[in-house]
């Protein structure tokens, strides 16, 4: 099944008497006919556009279509609704239909050396932020390695999610979660927030969606064209500046039971985040859970 296919399957999908795709007039579905035309361009990255109404997951899609070779570099699966989304270690990621930006992207950076393909999602991070930034006109800053956090009521919160998955022999698959209209009673936990509650001055999903997959194409190739060096590239250093882990003190917790106290100090040219811990030892992190333990 392609992702046309399944766009088709998913808008004869009946949610129940009167259920309708407009039943929540404040959120509209996304016009996939005008995002198509403004995005997929022969001289561009992507190469296909497709929105389906309801999915478990766009990732576990979109990584099962590239398995098969049924996409190229450059496909875009969005979802209205998930009912199964993911987040890190497998977490469960869920949200009212059309309350958000759920979607996946196939890349294919074979130009690049693989340990260094470690920065795909810390890139995406980038791009996100920038692409909400400039079409929300919401402050974000990036919690390591995949967390969007923007400020609502004076507190920190997580507005949006990254996961990238392996997909074929030469493919990755990053899917990308942010929560845009969400009310309050419709957070599923205290630490979370939306673009709405933050005070963005639009939460027109269209432009926004637009803004940030320019935005992910633009750095994308800068990364891309570097050979996926971090510094060549820019990518380090502007992680760097927008990563609200860095200067805090945090606790690492790590597969294994293992955890890490200390300052985060530094993102390092493979894109671990480096504590300083109360030893005196500079210790990478390149993967687990970070809990800030300082607020900002």
């Amino acid at each position: 099944m392609t992702p046309r296919d399944a766009a088709d399957a998913n808008d004869k999908r009946d949610d129940g008497p009167g259920a309708s795709r407009w039943s929540d007039l404040d959120r509209p579905p996304l016009n996939s006919v005008a995002l198509r035309r403004a995005l997929v361009r022969e001289d561009g990255l992507w190469s296909s556009f497709e929105v389906v109404q309801r999915t478990g997951s766009t990732n576990s899609d979109l990584v099962a279509l590239a398995d098969a070779g049924k996409v190229d570099e450059g496909a875009i699966l969005v979802a209205e609704e998930q009912d199964a989304g993911r987040g890190r270690l497998d977490r469960r990621w869920t949200a009212p239909a059309r309350s958000g930006l759920f979607f996946s992207v196939l890349l294919k950076p074979v130009e690049v050396p693989v340990e260094r393909w470690g920065w795909i999602p810390l890139l995406t991070g980038i791009a996100v932020a920038t692409g909400l930034a400039r079409a929300a006109g919401v402050d974000t800053a990036l919690k390591w390695p995949n967390d969007l956090l923007i400020t609502v009521d004076g507190e920190e919160r997580k507005a949006g999610g990254i996961l990238a998955e392996r997909a074929g022999a030469d493919g990755v698959v990053v899917g990308i979660g942010v929560n845009v209209t969400l009310r309050a009673d419709e957070l599923p936990v205290p630490g979370a927030g939306s673009l709405v509650l933050a005070g963005a001055v639009s939460t027109d999903r269209d432009p926004l969606l637009r803004a940030v997959l320019r935005s992910l194409e633009q750095w994308y190739g800068k990364w891309r064209d570097a050979g996926g060096d971090p510094v060549a590239s820019g990518l380090q250093e502007t992680y760097a500046a927008g990563c609200a882990t860095l200067g805090r003190s945090v606790r690492a917790e790590l597969p294994g039971d293992r955890s890490i106290t200390g300052e985060a100090v530094a993102v390092d040219g493979d894109g671990r985040l480096v504590l300083a811990t109360g030893e005196g030892v500079q210790e990478p992190v390149g993967a687990g859970d970070i809990v800030h333990l300082r607020p900002a």
